[in-house]
């Protein structure tokens, strides 16, 4: 049955969570330098010709469209080689997961394994386009093929780590991820955000689910 959700918009919660997202998006950037550093060569000298960093039109809070800053851990033509893979989908919904993906490359497969492609999304928390923790941020695609009720996961902040990604990550299908964000929308709280938060460390040394 879908239900209509009521974020927890507490104005004392969204000063503290925030307070939080940019001292430790600081923080994480200051302490990962040097893997910033290392995985930048590795991706050069796998592809010399190609970017270090992928960016990527994103949908955050209230339909607002941003770019989202990834390490690159594709080829660098991997957007025009997606439509003839479409149909090797290996979720449900709108989002497109292959666990094999051809376009990936090697250091690619281990910074996917290992989550380390997402650390320059700190980028976006100080930027204030992304929260430390929130649901994950869809493409346009994506979006275009969403119902009313799955509009729903827009209605706060998008996070670098969430609920769906702490409760299974790519064995979950797309209607279970949107029920996995929406109860973390309506229940969110800063104890809610700290547990999250120490589950993904735990979950980076090497997830099994990440795809």
């Amino acid at each position: 049955m879908e239900r209509k959700v009521n974020p927890n918009n507490q104005r004392g919660y969204l000063f503290i969570k925030r307070c939080i997202d940019v001292v430790g998006a600081v923080a994480g950037l200051l302490m990962l330098l040097i893997v910033f550093i290392i995985v930048s060569l590795l991706i050069k000298l796998e592809d010399p010709k190609g970017s270090i960093f992928f960016s990527q039109k994103r949908v955050g809070k209230n339909g607002k469209e941003f770019n989202m800053y990834k390490f690159r851990s594709m080829v660098s033509d991997a957007e025009s080689k997606l439509a003839e893979l479409l149909e090797q989908n290996e979720t449900t919904g709108a989002m497109f997961k292959m666990k094999n993906d051809p376009r990936v490359t090697k250091i690619g497969k281990f910074i996917r394994k290992t989550s380390i492609d997402e650390l320059p999304q700190l980028i976006n928390v100080l930027k204030g386009d992304m929260s430390l923790v929130g649901p994950r941020p869809p493409i346009v695609r994506e979006v275009n093929e969403y119902t009313g009720y799955q509009m729903q996961r827009l209605l706060v902040t998008p996070g670098c780590t969430g609920l769906w990604q702490v409760s299974g990550r790519s064995n979950i299908g797309f209607e279970e991820m949107v029920e996995l964000d929406l109860t973390y929308i309506t229940t969110r709280s800063l104890m809610a955000d700290i547990k999250i938060i120490f589950r993904t460390i735990f979950m980076l040394f090497g997830s099994k689910n990440a795809f």
